[in-house]
């Protein structure tokens, strides 16, 4: 195909003429499959079904002269119409997807059994009325001609023989399974019948199991086809769990043992797996006398078979080495683990100088293979340390270590990236001995093997630098300059990829540094890096990751110096910045420290800034401020941070009265209500220590009045006693005059002094009680009402602080007018006391 190019001029010369022809014609073939996919008019009107048939008469009607389209879709649907009418699909439309069946293709077979799984699953019929209805259809199609139909099918038994009862089971499975497991029947057949044996097993009793099921599984591991063979022998481990260890010892072990001594290769394969897997029920004698020898005998024969043996070998014998490590001798133990360290560096070796290129060419197929091995090997090196001992790493693993972390190949390298902290835990004060090989892998080509180190990144960092008791301090120290550049080269590397979700989760682990290194290691390497990425990259969840992580930092940071430059950064580059995305990361790390710091910190360095972003000209920055605002104001103490109370309040009218975006507006009026919701925290210390102020303030006055009262009285009293002379009984009604303003007197002080508490919460209050709407008229209507209550000086000014309204100062005019009132009465007492002197005086004389 010539390759179409768009000229500024196009030339339309004969011979470019043809060339441009015959790229037409390409295009018009390439459409042709487009125009033969339309469906003609007698297609869609066959297609047509009647709108007003009820679903269960649709799918009859589909299943019984539609297309298998429409009849696959029927099936399809089945579940829907068993939870809606199950009644009527028993009736009606299970028994024709039984007749279609019969002739259904692939796709419709395979939907039936995906289908009559999912109903089961949902238990949208009783298992009884399942058995009853769907089970005989499940066996009719088990021996399928296709492959992928019968283990279709098979897999919707095995999981219908978990929910049905016993009796069903044995007539309706296990019978019928004597005559199907039998030599004469089909290669399909006895391979189904394995697999339903190994289900059986964990379903019925052992003496049920001996004498009804293991009789064919005799019969079956001795079929003269290896396929059955090898199918029955996996199926032993199963058959095995049911019916204990004494039946394993005495059926299940020899039947393995002539398996693995099988003609076929991949029976032995098999063999050599299943006696693995049931390593835990044989004995010491066993193992001893039966198991070791056959495994012996498999690995020594393995490097002249064929190369997936191997792989099978490799993958197990970590298992198998802890498994076996009880009888080994010496002479075995060492033997398995040359064993190990040759497959460790199969494909990799040289021989007589030569490198890989002189020796025999190997086919790609091999070299897969070689790959399986080793990335097998590196799966089971944890289990190789159990094996060998972790004080013997140095000596016996770690050169293997060395070379798997080095592999040439991606998935043996990102195997051993993965295995890593297994590694790290098992050696515990010997970790700083694969120190080396954590730098590497971290400065790994492949961000695959870097995204699996750095899942457990924090632990190995943690036991790298204080995991061993006996690694002195010295060797941490040492330890710290070649793996900061390490880190840093990932982070770098990180960020120049595309794979995101790697830099991401790099950023997310890193916040485990300040445990690690110094505070000046953090800021000058790190700290300022977090930032810059925060600035400049264009992955949000990135930018997030990077925040936050900054936040930790700053949090572990102890130098007021470099805090207060990073927090000024942090306002002035974000808070402040041009672009309107770096305004919405500066709440979102503002987020980050309200959840890392104390509310006293975020008030004093943070809070302002944030309230200054009510007047961003950008409305997605002020919305998201507005979602922010509950957490904002969840910080704030009171009657510590009044004054930020009342600028968090002044932004909320402003933001009421002069919002013009009706999104935003909307969030605000929402926002105002959960703020008006939200409980104020009270700084119980500051509210002591102004309650006590408060206190020593209202006594004093108490003691002034009480003093000037008391000179009055005295004044009075010389008066009084021309008085007793002229007027009888006025001593007592004196006395009594006098006894009643101290009680009066008394309970003005202990009510002053006591409700002074429970009343001043209920003015902290006040102005969380207003509504969205009436906001400002609300809290000063209040903080009226609640300077009418008490002419304390205390109150006054709590009230004042606390409603953060203009409307307050009307609270000094009702102080002056109770003063005011207060000094008339005093005069007027005075004046009525100067008059009844005088009149005494002239009457006497």
């Amino acid at each position: 195909m010539h390759p179409i190019i768009f000229f500024s001029k196009m030339d339309f010369s004969q011979s470019n003429l043809f060339g441009y022809i015959e790229d037409l014609q390409e295009l018009t073939i390439i459409e042709r499959p487009v125009r033969r996919s339309l469906k003609t008019p007698e297609e869609i009107e066959r297609l047509t079904v009647d709108e007003e048939l009820s679903d269960i008469e649709r799918a009859v009607y589909l299943l019984s002269s539609g297309q298998d389209i429409q009849g696959t879709s029927v099936v399809a649907n089945l579940p829907v119409l068993m939870r809606q009418n199950p009644a009527e699909t028993l009736r009606r439309v299970l028994p024709k997807i039984r007749e279609v069946l019969h002739v259904a293709g692939v796709e419709m077979q395979l939907t039936a059994a995906v289908s009559f799984l999912t109903v089961l699953q949902e238990e949208s019929v009783s298992i009884h009325t399942y058995s009853h209805s769907f089970l005989h259809i499940i066996l009719q199609n088990l021996e399928h001609r296709d492959a992928g139909v019968s283990n279709a099918w098979l897999e919707t038994l095995l999981a219908v023989i978990e929910a049905l009862p016993k009796e069903t089971i044995r007539h309706e499975i296990l019978n019928p399974l004597v005559s199907k497991a039998q030599l004469s029947q089909t290669l399909q057949s006895r391979l189904v019948s394995c697999k339903i044996m190994g289900k059986l097993a964990n379903k019925f009793e052992a003496h049920i199991i001996k004498r009804e099921i293991l009789p064919l599984v005799k019969s079956l591991c001795q079929d003269v086809e290896y396929e059955v063979r090898i199918c029955m022998c996996r199926q032993l481990e199963h058959i095995a769990q049911g019916i204990g260890t004494e039946l394993t010892k005495t059926v299940v072990l020899p039947e393995l043992v002539e398996l693995a001594r099988d003609e076929g290769s991949s029976v032995r394969l098999a063999a050599f797996e299943t006696l693995v897997n049931l390593l835990d029920m044989f004995d010491a004698d066993d193992r001893s006398q039966t198991v070791l020898p056959l495994v012996k005998s498999f690995c020594e024969k393995s490097f002249k078979a064929d190369e997936s043996i191997l792989v099978s070998l490799s993958f197990h014998l970590g298992k198998l080495c802890n498994g076996l490590y009880g009888i080994f001798t010496p002479e075995q133990h060492l033997r398995f683990l040359e064993f190990y360290k040759k497959l460790s560096t199969l494909g990799l070796q040289q021989e007589n100088g030569h490198n890989d290129n002189q020796l025999q060419l190997q086919t790609l197929e091999q070299e897969k293979k070689y790959i399986s091995v080793r990335k097998n090997c590196a799966y089971n090196f944890p289990a190789m340390i159990v094996f060998v001992d972790p004080k013997n790493f140095h000596l016996e693993l770690y050169s293997i270590f060395f070379c798997l972390c080095h592999d040439p190949e991606v998935p043996v390298r990102y195997t051993m990236a993965i295995s890593f902290y297994e590694v790290a835990k098992l050696l515990n004060s010997g970790v700083y001995t694969i120190h080396k090989e954590l730098v590497t892998l971290l400065q790994d080509e492949s961000l695959e093997v870097l995204d699996a180190l750095v899942g457990h990144l924090p632990e190995i960092l943690e036991l790298m630098t204080s995991g061993g008791e006996n690694s002195g301090s010295e060797s941490k120290l040492l330890s710290i300059p070649d793996l900061i550049p390490a880190l840093t080269t990932a982070e770098q590397r990180a960020a120049t990829s595309l794979k995101w979700r790697t830099h991401e989760k790099l950023l997310q682990k890193y916040a485990c540094l300040p445990h690690i290194i110094s505070s000046d290691q953090i800021y000058y390497r790190f700290l300022h890096r977090m930032l810059t990425i925060i600035l400049t990259n264009n992955v949000l969840p990135v930018q997030k990751a990077a925040a936050r992580t900054l936040c930790v930092y700053l949090r572990y940071n102890r130098k007021q110096e470099q805090r207060h430059e990073v927090i000024q950064k942090l306002i002035e580059q974000l808070g402040q910045g041009k672009s309107y995305w770096n305004r919405l990361r500066f709440l979102d790390t503002c987020e980050f420290i309200m959840e890392l710091f104390s509310k006293s910190f975020f008030c004093k360095y943070f809070f302002l800034p944030v309230l200054e972003l009510t007047h961003d000209p950008v409305a997605n920055v002020r919305m998201k401020l507005c979602y922010l605002l509950p957490k904002v104001k969840s910080t704030l103490k009171i009657p510590t941070d009044k004054h930020l109370l009342q600028q968090l309040e002044l932004c909320i009218r402003k933001l009421l009265c002069q919002e013009k975006d009706k999104d935003v507006l909307t969030i605000v009026k929402r926002t105002v209500l959960e703020l008006d919701r939200m409980e104020m925290s009270v700084d119980a210390e500051q509210l002591e220590k102004e309650k006590q102020q408060s206190e020593g303030r209202s006594t004093s006055i108490n003691d002034k009045m009480f003093e000037k009262k008391r000179r009055d009285s005295k004044t009075s009293s010389v008066l009084a006693k021309s008085i007793t002379l002229s007027v009888p009984g006025s001593s007592s009604g004196t006395s009594a005059g006098k006894d009643d303003k101290k009680s009066k007197l008394v309970r003005s002080q202990s009510f002053s002094t006591q409700a002074l508490h429970p009343k001043y919460s209920n003015i902290d209050k006040c102005p969380n009680k207003s509504s969205a709407t009436g906001y400002t008229s609300s809290v000063s209507g209040m903080g009226k009402s609640c300077m009418l209550s008490f002419s304390d000086d205390s109150f006054r000014t709590h009230s004042t602080g606390n409603s953060g309204n203009t409307a307050f100062p009307s609270s000094s005019s009702s102080r002056n007018l109770f003063n005011s009132a207060d000094q008339k009465n005093n005069g007027n007492k005075e004046r009525q006391s100067r008059k009844m002197s005088i009149k005494n005086r002239k009457s006497n004389s």
